[in-house]
């Protein structure tokens, strides 16, 4: 069995998230922190030898005190993050274990995952060494000026949005920092991994699989949680896991 792990960034100041208290990851996702949801989906997995989560450097203490009980509870590790994703990754990576084979990276603020996707991912990354969750795009795609003038119709074939888990063979993903000229201009692991050379494979993603960046996208996710598909089984994981499983 492959030995994957994980790395949840938590350590952005979720500036677009506004009339909230707390930075996204911390909101109550029907009554249960986001990072804490997000964490559990890869805390359950067999194949997953080690789930790191990047705080940034000021909420570190907080965040220990907050949320002690969980922590008890939880196979997870807290590292500071960074003043950037990347950074906050390439911190986490440098804490990562030796017989992690394969590396990755998932948004903290994605809690909307189910088994099966993960699997298919892991799947995909093992066959193809890089691999990503892409959502196909349906839409019309308009590229506007800076005044909000259309100034082209784009052509959507081919174009995906990307999602994470993203998922890398240690060594590809390794390669692909050590030589990056710029980590910080690079929006997600792929584009790194694809600057190296190495070619990455999309999987088709999941509609429900949101990132929680603005308000609406909050309550679109608490109307989502209760949709997600989970094995009946999971009843029980631990004593802060959902009540109810379908």
């Amino acid at each position: 069995m492959a030995r994957f792990g994980v790395i949840l960034p938590a350590a952005g100041s979720s500036t677009r998230m506004t009339g909230f208290q707390k930075k996204k990851p911390f909101l109550d996702l029907k009554g249960r922190p986001i990072w804490v949801r997000t964490a559990e989906h890869f805390l359950s997995r067999n194949d997953v030898c080690q789930t790191i989560l990047a705080v940034a450097p000021d909420d570190l203490d907080w965040f220990r005190e907050t949320y002690r009980p969980n922590l008890a509870f939880m196979d997870i590790q807290i590292v500071a993050g960074g003043a950037t994703r990347a950074d906050s990754v390439r911190n986490a990576m440098q804490q990562l274990r030796s017989d992690a084979e394969y590396i990755a990276v998932h948004d903290a603020a994605r809690p909307l995952l189910a088994t099966r996707w993960i699997d298919e991912i892991f799947t995909a990354a093992e066959k193809y060494k890089a691999a990503i969750p892409g959502l196909r795009i349906s839409s019309t795609v308009k590229r506007v000026t800076a005044d909000g003038r259309i100034s082209e119709t784009v052509d959507r074939t081919g174009l995906v949005q990307a999602q994470t888990p993203q998922v890398f063979e240690r060594r590809v993903l390794e390669k692909a920092w050590s030589i990056c000229r710029n980590p910080a201009a690079a929006t997600d692991e792929a584009s790194m991994v694809e600057a190296s050379g190495h070619p990455v494979q999309v999987i088709d993603g999941w509609p429900m699989n949101i990132k929680i960046t603005t308000a609406e996208d909050f309550r679109l996710a608490e109307l989502f949680v209760g949709a997600l598909p989970r094995p009946a089984s999971l009843g029980g994981l631990h004593p802060f896991g959902d009540e109810l499983f379908r």
